[in-house]
C-alpha cells in the first residue's frame, strides 16, 4: 500500500512538473549508451566543471573522496506535492562503476520548478557500498550544500556522505534533498 501511495504521489508530482525530455540526464536518441560514455560523458564532465568553476574549493572532495555520484541534470517541481528525477554516473576512485537514477516525492509547502546538478561524495568504501546496495535514500532531514563561491570551505561529511547542488535554472522554494531514493545499476 505504501509503495502504491508513493507511486501515485510521484505521478502527481511529475505531472505537475510537466516533465519533458529536458529533465533527463541523457538523450536516448543520441545513439550512445550511458555505459559506453564512461568518464568521457560530456554532461558529467560539464557538471563537474560547473561545480569546480562555482567553487574551486570543492576540489578537495574530488581529491579525498573514495567515490562520488554525479547527476548532471535533475528536474524538480511541485505545487504542494512535488517530485524530482535525474540520472547519473557513479565513480569509485575515479573509475566509473555504474549508473544511478534518483527519484523524490515530497509533500508540504513547495511551489515552482527548477533544474539543478547534484554530486554526492562518499568518504569511504563503506559509504559507497551502502549506496551501491540499492537501498540508499536520504532521510527527511537531509540537506545539501547549495554551491556558491566558498561554500565548500565549511562543508563536511555527514554519515560519510557530502552532498552538493548547483542550480541550473528555475525558481523553487524548497532546498531539501530529504526523501531522495536511488537505484544503482553496476557496469
Amino acid at each position: 500500500m505504501q509503495n502504491r501511495c508513493q507511486a501515485v504521489l510521484l505521478g502527481l508530482g511529475l505531472g505537475l512538473l510537466g516533465v519533458t525530455s529536458s529533465f533527463a540526464a541523457w538523450d536516448p536518441a543520441d545513439g550512445e549508451s550511458a555505459t559506453s560514455q564512461g568518464l568521457a560523458d560530456p554532461k558529467v564532465a560539464e557538471a563537474i566543471a560547473n561545480f569546480k568553476n562555482s567553487d574551486p574549493g570543492i576540489q578537495r572532495f574530488f581529491d579525498n573522496a573514495y567515490g562520488y555520484a554525479v547527476f548532471p541534470s535533475i528536474g524538480k517541481g511541485g505545487f504542494g506535492i512535488g517530485g524530482a528525477h535525474g540520472k547519473g554516473k557513479v565513480y569509485e576512485q575515479g573509475r566509473m562503476i555504474g549508473e544511478s537514477s534518483m527519484t523524490q516525492v515530497t509533500i508540504g509547502f513547495q511551489l515552482g520548478g527548477q533544474k539543478y546538478s547534484e554530486i554526492i561524495f562518499f568518504k569511504d568504501n563503506a559509504a559507497l557500498d551502502r549506496f551501491a546496495s540499492g537501498r540508499f535514500e536520504f532521510g527527511a532531514q537531509a540537506s545539501a550544500v547549495a554551491l556558491t563561491a566558498g561554500a565548500s570551505a565549511d562543508a563536511a561529511y555527514s554519515n560519510s556522505v557530502a552532498i552538493f547542488t548547483l542550480a541550473k535554472g528555475g525558481l523553487m522554494y524548497e532546498a531539501s534533498v530529504g526523501g531522495q531514493k536511488f537505484k544503482f545499476i553496476p557496469n
